[in-house]
């Protein structure tokens, strides 16, 4: 496709990149950057008005997203070392409620700096993988989000299977969630 080209509406400085896509994707990327994805059809004043339409919701995912990174900077992240334990602990007492899918054998528990997701469950690697800033959640969040990650080992999608699962051990997982829900 085409090299991405740098255009402004609105107010808003964008990249825009033509791509085989159906639809107009616009995308808030680090440190504030816009980027379009649009389909070849579509004309860049089309682009242009689509960018302008949506200027104001880009100035408020922005700020958004800096009220994010200030409170990041200002509460740091236990060490990963800390968190592993944490969360070592957490997937001990779900585990056994797995064990007969898994075979027994305990999945590997990583940490990292994830900064989009609180975490990742790879089920042909037996590995979970959650962030370090989950750590500075409260412990009913962080208790979901293992469970939601154990829950892929039997169901890999987000499908109604994986949610009856989900609440069949979690029944209050919807108010759990919310307490992740702005803490991104």
């Amino acid at each position: 496709m085409d090299q991405p080209v740098t255009r402004i509406a609105g107010g808003v400085e964008y990249t825009l990149v033509r791509k085989r896509v159906k639809n107009l994707n616009l995308r808030l990327g680090p440190g504030g950057c816009v980027r379009v994805s649009a389909p070849a059809r579509v004309s860049g004043a089309a682009v242009d008005a689509f960018v302008a339409s949506r200027a104001g919701w880009v100035q408020a995912a922005r700020r958004r997203q800096q009220a994010a990174e200030a409170a990041r900077a200002a509460t740091p992240a236990p060490e990963p070392d800390v968190c592993l334990a944490l969360f070592q602990a957490v997937s001990d007492r779900v585990f056994p409620r797995f064990s007969p899918v898994l075979g027994g054998e305990k999945p590997v528990i990583k940490v990292r700096d994830m900064r989009t997701r609180w975490g990742s469950c790879h089920p042909a690697k037996r590995r979970i993988t959650l962030a370090t800033r989950l750590a500075l959640q409260p412990a009913q969040a962080i208790e979901y989000v293992v469970v939601h990650e154990y829950c892929h080992f039997v169901h890999p999608d987000h499908q109604a299977a994986f949610w009856a699962l989900v609440e069949s051990i979690l029944p209050d997982y919807k108010a759990r969630r919310a307490l992740l829900k702005g803490a991104g």
